[in-house]
């Protein structure tokens, strides 16, 4: 019974004994505050009319906070167990670190979450800008919890870091290179979420889901996802498409090839039937115009066509193109318009480019509205006395006789 009594009356047992009922009561703090504090807390940021406090409670900001209790209850406790006195307050310490650490993440994952909602969220990389500056928390409270650990001056260690820059650069030198590329893309607006972008060499066709430190992330219009490196924005060409949003505007550029033995001056049979199509009509009067005067300027003789100016079907179908574009609903009138000639090849016709803007820029409109634009002038071809160059084309089973051939 003596020993008994002598056990229970050692510095040691009474000291854990205290210190085993300040970890109870600091574990029944935490869960009491867990059950009734944090409860009410959210149902009161439910209710507020503010939207961005909701980001607070699903970012478990508060349930990170409460675990601070616990060491605030053994800190206070620690008077009565003077024995582990010093080791138990640098425990504490090293633990409110980290603690902090946690909750300052938290903390910007939720300001990221809330400037998301905002048009912010599409002009600059906020999550890669949150992932430095949450790397940066962590190695700044890794050096104070190593300081701690060690006894040492926590300024001490960054002065001895300082020493070890170059092996540090290593280490972080994707990091650091994507910083760089982050700042750059977001100083001058280069990728937005939301963009549409191209880059051929990494097989990226498709929309930017998300602009993190160390990757962009984009979904492919097949609906595959890649992932390329942030600064490899820097080092590659990538083709943006917010243009186009921004104009609302989509470009047509299309060449139909036109079979070049086909093109011949209009006769007056032709020139006739032209003369009633009414988007011909003030072309023809003011082309027949200004031949009319250069043949009185200049007068020939009328024994040939080359011996004056003459209107060909192919000038006059451009022409006729040229207005159909510009009478069309679905064309921008305040855009570029142009329907041109182009070098022909040695084996094809001679391409005729329409070159324009569509006011849509949904995908399946502006389809349907090229293709329409596209079927109407291969149509309109026979009135001028045009034929679209095919190669080794058959008429009625048997090659015809006038290939197009250049």
């Amino acid at each position: 019974m003596d020993q008994w009594m002598s056990f229970f009356k050692n510095e040691y047992i009474i000291e854990l004994s205290k210190l085993l009922v300040l970890f109870v009561i600091a574990v029944i703090g935490f869960y009491a505050a867990k059950k009734i504090i944090l409860p009410f807390i959210h149902r009161f940021f439910k209710h507020t009319r503010i939207a961005w406090d909701d980001l607070l409670t699903e970012n478990r900001i508060f349930d990170r906070l409460l675990l601070l209790i616990p060491a605030m209850i053994i800190h206070y406790g620690l008077p009565l167990v003077p024995l582990f006195y010093d080791f138990l307050s640098r425990t504490i310490q090293i633990y409110v670190y980290f603690v902090v650490i946690i909750v300052l993440n938290n903390v910007i994952d939720a300001v990221v979450a809330i400037a998301a909602a905002g048009p912010a969220a599409r002009k600059w990389p906020l999550k890669g800008w949150a992932q430095l500056l949450k790397l940066f928390i962590s190695i700044l409270g890794g050096i104070f919890i190593i300081s701690l650990v060690l006894d040492k001056s926590p300024w001490g260690l960054v002065s001895s870091i300082g020493a070890m820059t170059a092996v540090l650069m290593l280490i972080f030198k994707d990091t650091l290179l994507s910083f760089v590329a982050s700042v750059q893309i977001a100083s001058y607006h280069l990728i937005r979420v939301g963009d549409w972008i191209e880059m051929p060499s990494f097989g990226a066709d498709g929309d930017v889901m998300d602009i993190s430190l160390h990757t962009v992330k984009i979904q492919n219009f097949d609906k595959t996802t890649i992932s390329v490196p942030t600064h490899k924005f820097l080092d590659n060409a990538f083709k943006n498409w917010r243009g186009m949003y921004e104009a609302a505007g989509r470009r047509i550029k299309r060449s139909i090839l036109i079979d070049q033995s086909s093109v011949r001056f209009l006769e007056d049979a032709m020139l006739e039937n032209l003369s009633k199509v009414d988007l011909l009509k003030d072309y023809l009067q003011k082309k027949q115009a200004e031949i009319a005067w250069d043949r009185e300027e200049h007068p020939g003789s009328g024994d040939s066509l080359l011996n004056g100016r003459c209107l060909t079907n192919l000038g006059t179908f451009r022409a006729y193109v040229d207005q159909y574009l510009r009478h069309h609903p679905a064309i921008r009138k305040d855009l570029t318009l142009i329907v041109r000639h182009l070098q022909p090849a040695a084996d094809s016709g001679l391409p005729l480019e329409i070159y324009c803007f569509v006011n849509d820029i949904r995908w399946n409109q502006y389809e349907a509205i090229q293709a329409d634009i596209l079927d109407h002038v291969l149509a309109a071809m026979p009135f001028f006395g045009l034929r679209a160059y095919q190669r080794d084309a058959l008429l009625d089973g048997r090659v015809p006789e006038t290939s197009g051939r250049v």
